[in-house]
């Protein structure tokens, strides 16, 4: 059976409603994607961060939750330092097969939507998850390990999953999965469900939030 592992990259944020503290915008929001990944079956679950960053990881993580260090948030650094993970036990005989990499400021992501992301992973190399909303970019991608070399670099703020199917040998190497919403600006903002269960950090502080 294939050792799976959801990573929640806690990358920069680059929008916070009006009247709430950026870095507890952040914190939030990392926060209610960590406390998903936690109830997800079947699979291990993690955070990356780079070392500058490192005091938001130890603000949201459960405890014996890994914490991957990166030079920099992206999905390659992740897929790199999970790598490097498994060539380090036993010689390569263990650590993760397959890792998908999620963006952090989604905290009313259902799990089923993830779960989406690492299905097509049996029989395909690459998988992406689009944006839905304001902008472009990818919720979350997910490989197999090791990574295929035509991989690109993956910004999940900018990449298309288009420009993913290009690089591979053949479009269908990239299986294009369900998207969501990011919170990147005012219309992700009003598409939080007030009647949804889940995402209690953002929600708490929005309610607190001046008006």
């Amino acid at each position: 059976m294939s050792r799976r592992v959801v990573v929640a990259l806690l990358g920069p944020v680059t929008w916070t409603p009006p009247g709430i503290d950026p870095a507890r915008w952040r914190t939030a929001l990392a926060e209610d994607v960590v406390d998903l990944l936690a109830t997800l079956n079947e699979v291990e679950t993690a955070v990356a961060v780079t070392s500058r960053d490192r005091w938001l990881a130890d603000a949201v993580v459960w405890p014996g939750t890994q914490v991957y260090e990166v030079p920099e948030p992206t999905p390659n650094a992740v897929f790199a330092a999970l790598a490097g993970d498994r060539a380090a036990r036993d010689g390569g005989a263990a650590g993760y097969d397959q890792v998908a990499v999620v963006a952090a400021d989604a905290p009313d992501v259902p799990g089923l939507t993830l779960g989406k992301l690492l299905r097509p992973l049996t029989t395909r190399p690459v998988a992406v998850a689009p944006v839905e909303g304001s902008g472009t970019g990818l919720l979350g991608v997910a490989a197999r390990l090791p990574v295929p070399a035509w991989l690109p670099t993956l910004d999940l703020d900018t990449t298309a999953p288009a420009e993913v199917r290009r690089a591979a040998p053949s479009p269908g190497d990239v299986a294009v999965t369900a998207g969501w919403h990011r919170m990147r600006g005012p219309a992700d903002l009003a598409a939080l469900d007030p009647a949804v269960e889940g995402w209690e950090a953002t929600r708490a502080l929005l309610s607190g939030r001046p008006v």
